[in-house]
């Protein structure tokens, strides 16, 4: 008896740990709905959000990027024209570091890119760090369709960018 469990205790760990390596990410999608909301007065934070662009972008883009993201509590925060095609923000295989400042949030649950333009541009992540909550990253690595916020909304109860 103690043979069998020996031999299916490292069977158990592999199940598990191959269980955990193919999780389902949840994809981006888009939101017809959102609007940009004024928050409550709840102070004024510093947010440093991290955006990859894709190797498999477009080389560069003239495009207009916005972003938006909040918490399930209504905290939003907006960042409009993050782009600037002379500073040679988000070319291909580039990481762009942006300083927003905004309201104060609970932990970031939702974020949303906003692209208007004709050259296309494929996000490979977007991370929101920020002094009060812990860093999150969204993965999209697809293009933003033109003209509609595009992303995540992954919080649970209370709410939300979609509310």
């Amino acid at each position: 008896m103690s043979r069998a469990v020996i031999f299916l205790l490292p069977l158990t760990f592999i199940f598990f740990a191959l269980a955990d390596a193919t999780r389902i990410l949840p994809l981006p999608h888009p939101l017809k709905s959102f609007k940009i909301t004024a928050t409550q007065n709840v102070g004024s934070c510093s947010y440093t959000v991290s955006i990859r662009t894709s190797c498999s972008s477009t080389s560069y883009t003239r495009d207009q990027i916005s972003l938006a993201f909040g918490d399930a509590y209504g905290n939003q925060v907006y960042a409009p024209r993050l782009d600037d095609p002379y500073s040679r923000t988000f070319e291909r295989c580039s990481t762009d570091t942006f300083q927003i400042e905004g309201p104060c949030t609970y932990q970031v649950c939702y974020l949303y890119l906003y692209r208007s333009g004709s050259d296309g541009w494929k996000p490979e992540s977007v991370t929101v760090y920020g002094y009060y909550t812990k860093s999150v990253t969204f993965y999209y690595n697809t293009f933003i369709p033109s003209g509609t916020w595009y992303g995540f909304n992954l919080c649970n109860g209370g709410a939300s960018a979609s509310a």
